[in-house]
């Protein structure tokens, strides 16, 4: 009863405290400006795992439109009652109950560690991504492929999978654009967001750390 109730507690907490989406999440630079502090975790699961930013927030566009509580939308019995979602993919990342367990058990995650925060769902992407880095061979340039591992999982990658699912494809193809497009907006303001922070300073936030 007490592990449900800190539960609920949690889930009402960072429901209230979650920030809208980004009111222009086309450009990166705005988000990063309406949100600066998604540029730290970003910043940090890059560091930590190897996932460009840029490959990061794309995925969260497409994943969650930066929707801190995004779910699949639910089923639909006889085509009117709300029945039950197709995944448990919930966040910004949409990450799946399976992976997220194994993603806390990997990284010793408690209660805090929720999927509505940006700091954990970025984080997650890049472990995720490092995985498939390891195991797949895939490089953390090549943000289409790491979709296509990240949506299909890396068994479902090595058999090839996405070559049933030409929609998939299309999709991994715009990940890959935004991605692309991210980047080339990043490079135009990242300077911003290195020393934002009271306690920061040149040159120990600088860009080329």
């Amino acid at each position: 009863m007490a592990g449900l109730l800190i539960g609920i507690w949690a889930t009402l907490r960072f429901s209230l405290l979650a920030p809208d989406p980004p009111a222009r999440p086309e450009n990166l630079c705005d988000i990063f400006r309406e949100h600066p502090v998604w540029y730290d975790y970003a910043s940090a699961s890059q560091q930590r795992w190897g996932t460009p930013i840029a490959t990061q927030m794309a995925f969260v566009y497409y994943e969650s439109s930066f929707r801190s509580h995004a779910r699949p939308p639910r089923t639909r019995l006889w085509g009117l009652i709300p029945w039950a979602r197709p995944t448990t993919a919930f966040g910004y990342a949409q990450a799946l109950d399976p992976a997220w367990q194994e993603y806390l058990a990997a990284n010793d995650g408690d209660w805090l560690t929720v999927r509505s925060d940006m700091k954990y769902a970025l984080d997650f992407v890049g472990w995720y991504n490092r995985l498939s880095h390891q195991q797949l061979g895939i490089p953390y340039t090549a943000p289409r492929e790491l979709y296509l591992a990240y949506h299909e999982g890396r068994t479902g990658y090595a058999r090839r999978s996405f070559d049933r699912k030409p929609q998939l494809q299309a999709l991994a193809s715009r990940v890959r654009a935004r991605a692309y497009r991210y980047h080339n907006q990043l490079q135009q303001c990242e300077a911003e967001f290195q020393c934002w922070r009271w306690y920061q300073f040149w040159p120990f936030c600088s860009a080329e750390d």
